[in-house]
């Protein structure tokens, strides 16, 4: 929504305010000399709305989740003067008490709970005015600058009354210029013969900041609209006073034509504290498929097979023991590294397990015979080399798996679609093969756990959120400021969040405070700016370990979440210890339409994370702070590339990032 939209609704509001009075004033055939001095004071209500963004409170203090809108009703006294040469133009001077406070609308922070922020600000307000009485009653209009000298520049921030905090602002301009415009009528209510006049003056007004805003930094502005009444006093020559009624004075009301624009908030949550990597242990889950390439019957190269020898000592621990993470641009060729030994874990729990027994499923849109081909040739690497009884496996062919990919009537990316439903399903009711949770088997064997070091953590990115900018906005940037001036453009974005490390922004700098601006090109060709700020500190990297839980997802999307929820309160939630950070991020593979994507990744975070808060509110936990976030199939958040269908498969998935309390 445009600057223009907010000042012009006001003045519809002080126009309309005219006519109603002008219709009911009275023209004063005076017989006397009126007062050219006139002294009194007046007190009225300030009707504050705030608009903008505000985060960074003081140096100390940068609360999470950015304010946006606000409102309050507060006093305002003054003391005036006036000097009126004639009957229609005169000059106006005020001194007054100008209270701008209000109370910020309420957020959701991060933890998943409410947050307030409410201010106290006010100023010792010098106000000289133009004063024009054009029509023949007692109806006037004033314009002029505001001279604002601060006296007060408290906040209060609470926090689900977790924690209160109260202090001052920082950056609060000492003194501001702004301007006012503003309606009154005298009503006079002395004797009609006393040498000393005396008006009652009821008024309208409306402030704007529209030269400086409250604050040197972020986007924080304040409209007032003010109503009180005046008393005034003037001296002149008592005389007769002949009251004749007129017909009203009509003022024509002339709406502008406004183009609005879809109003967007922008937002940054930016940690304050950044660490370049943490350690992290990983409970990885093991897709229980192999997937074959096109026209072969093979198991693919790409998948880990050892030789009679070098199986009879493979150990799953192996996968275990810590290795170099080998990350690049956020994908993890680590975790790939274990699931492409998926045969061999196989083979190794079934060796541990003699009773194990096991399905093997294959699926070929060619043929079943085809399919059961390449569940045969698994079946032959397990009995060969791992020495598994051939009575222990069954093997089946099918033209599509039990839960496929391409759905009937389906046209759009077929290809993609068939890849991931050539492949062979490895299935048991062994709890010592597969995850079994609550008494239930899930299509999924039992995970393996892996330390690694995880570089730029997601709690150490800085997130922009435009929310509506896919539907609002062609595309948006954001250019950071420091301090020396030097400016990192990033960008263009369709999406509603991007996410930057925050040793990208940093680079070799230690710390930095930057000045945002969010630019975006609206749907109608228009220029859309606003401003936020962030303060960033490189931090030594965290000895302690992070936990790591993830979900995957099939294209029956409703059951899975459903078989993951015992998971998660029986292994995920007592893992969760009091004032941890919890972070939820859902993610896509590139198939389907981009803006669904990002739709469908945020509801199975979102789904996920009701499920954690229920269960924590349940076990009593405290100061549990959760972050949630949809990425969709974006591609430099993705854990994995999208080159091969079981990559695609692992990034169908939510992650759980538990962070100790630090």
């Amino acid at each position: 929504m445009t600057q223009s939209y907010y000042i012009n609704k006001p003045f519809k509001f002080l126009l309309l305010l005219f006519v109603l009075i002008g219709t009911t004033g009275l023209a004063q055939n005076l017989k006397r000399t009126a007062p050219k001095w006139w002294f009194g004071l007046s007190g009225a209500a300030n009707f504050n709305t705030y608009e903008g963004t505000t985060q960074l409170l003081n140096p100390s203090i940068t609360v999470p989740t950015a304010f946006h809108k606000g409102k309050g009703v507060k006093p305002y006294a003054s003391l005036l003067t006036e000097y009126r040469p004639n009957k229609t133009v005169g000059f106006m001077l005020n001194v007054a008490y100008d209270n701008r406070g209000g109370k910020f609308e309420e957020v959701i922070a991060p933890c998943n709970c409410p947050a307030n922020l409410s201010t106290e600000l006010s100023y010792v307000a010098v106000e000289p005015s133009f004063r024009l009485a054009p029509f023949s009653n007692a109806l006037y209009f004033y314009i002029g600058p505001t001279f604002n000298f601060n006296i007060v520049k408290t906040f209060s921030y609470d926090q689900n009354k977790q924690y209160y905090i109260k202090g001052d602002w920082n950056a609060l301009r000492k003194t501001m210029i702004s301007a006012q415009a503003g309606l009154g009528i005298d009503i006079p209510v002395s004797k009609k013969a006393s040498a000393t006049q005396m008006t009652i003056s009821p008024f309208a007004s409306f402030q704007t900041n529209l030269f400086q805003a409250p604050r040197t930094i972020e986007s924080w502005t304040v409209y007032t609209i003010r109503a009180g009444i005046a008393l005034k006093f003037g001296t002149g020559k008592p005389a007769a006073i002949a009251l004749v009624p007129t017909p009203a004075t009509v003022v024509p009301v002339v709406t502008p034509i406004v183009i609005i624009e879809k109003d967007v908030q922008f937002s940054v949550r930016a940690p304050k504290f950044i660490p370049a990597q943490r350690p992290v242990r990983e409970s990885f889950p093991i897709r229980h498929s192999v997937f074959f390439n096109a026209g072969s019957v093979e198991i693919p190269s790409r998948y880990i097979l050892l030789n009679a020898s070098a199986a009879a000592s493979f150990k799953e621990e192996q996968l275990q023991e810590d290795q170099p993470s080998n990350l690049s641009n956020g994908r993890s060729a680590r975790q790939l590294a274990v699931y492409y030994n998926v045969l061999n874990i196989t083979g190794s729990r079934m060796r541990a397990s003699s009773t194990t027994t096991i399905v093997l499923t294959g699926s070929s849109d060619n043929h079943p015979e085809e399919g059961k081909q390449m569940a045969e040739n698994v079946k032959l690497y397990l009995v060969t080399n791992f020495g598994i009884e051939p009575v222990r496996i069954n093997t089946v062919g099918r033209d599509k798996p039990v839960i496929p990919s391409e759905l009937p009537g389906g046209t759009r990316e077929l290809p993609l679609l068939r890849e991931g439903d050539r492949r062979v399903d490895i299935t048991s009711n062994s709890p010592e093969l597969m995850y079994q949770i609550g008494g239930k088997s899930t299509p999924f064997m039992k995970p393996v756990e892996i330390r690694a070091f995880q570089r730029n953590p997601l709690d150490s990115h800085v997130i922009f959120t435009v929310d509506g900018a896919s539907t609002a906005y062609k595309n948006w940037y954001v250019d950071l400021t420091d301090e020396n001036n030097r400016v990192q453009n990033y960008g263009p974005f369709t999406n509603d969040q991007a996410s930057i490390p925050g040793t990208v922004i940093l680079g070799s700098s230690l710390q930095g405070n930057y000045k945002v601006v969010m630019t975006a090109q609206t749907n109608a060709g228009l220029t859309v700016k606003k401003e936020s700020f962030v303060s960033l500190i490189k931090a030594e990297d965290p000895k302690q370990e992070g936990l790591r839980y993830s979900i995957l997802f099939d294209f029956d999307k409703s059951t899975t979440i459903e078989s993951y929820e015992n998971f998660l309160i029986e292994v995920v939630c007592p893992l969760i210890t009091d004032n941890a950070t919890v972070i939820i991020h859902g993610h896509t593979d590139i198939i389907g339409e981009s803006a669904y994507n990002m739709i469908l990744s945020k509801e199975r975070a979102v789904s996920a994370q009701k499920i954690i808060i229920r269960n924590m509110e349940k076990a009593g936990k405290k100061g549990i702070r959760y972050e949630n976030y949809g990425f969709g199939e974006e591609a430099n958040m993705s854990p994995f590339e999208n080159n091969y269908p079981e990559e695609r498969f692992y990034n169908r998935t939510v992650i759980i990032d538990i962070i100790p309390d630090k």
